[in-house]
């Protein structure tokens, strides 16, 4: 059996007016924010999934389902410290994660680093093994008309 596994994980919402968005833990100031069942931060449920799926779990839907009311407008961060409770209890360990936000709006090379900080806090791993990038829409498609938010999430784990 190899020591590393690789997951991916991946999420959308749509958004809307006058909700909190959250992107990897951070609330970043915006009019429009994530319509979900939890607090919709869609970097944190693509690492979940990734995390999971790299250790042969399922994905969040399994876990953490969306219409189960104990996880209405719950915080992701609880997502992603039962992820990381399940990959230890397997004996397994994160090494790095690769992030891609895609958003039209807001702009968000001024909140990478602060979502770079918080998700090495989250992950509990060395700021350096944090990655995250920023795409636009480019004006196509939900993402480009500012009606979703995404993001997908790359994740090395290494048994330990």
């Amino acid at each position: 059996m190899t020591p590393f596994r690789v997951g991916i994980g991946n999420d959308i919402h749509r958004l809307a007016e006058g909700l909190p968005l959250f992107l990897g833990g951070v609330e970043i100031e915006h009019s429009s924010g994530a319509d979900a069942h939890s607090d919709g931060d869609v970097i944190l449920h693509a690492t979940v999934d990734a995390l999971l799926g790299a250790a042969g779990l399922g994905d969040i839907g399994e876990l953490f389902p969306d219409d189960d009311p104990a996880y209405k407008d719950i915080a992701s961060k609880v997502f992603v410290e039962r992820a990381l409770e399940l990959l230890t209890e397997r004996g397994y360990s994160l090494v790095n994660i690769d992030t891609i936000i895609m958003a039209q709006a807001p702009k968000l090379r001024p909140h990478k680093p602060a979502i770079r900080e918080r998700m090495s806090e989250l992950l509990q791993i060395p700021i350096e093994q944090v990655n995250v990038k920023a795409k636009t829409g480019e004006r196509i498609g939900p993402i480009g008309n500012e009606k979703a938010i995404a993001a997908e999430v790359v994740v090395l784990i290494e048994k330990v």
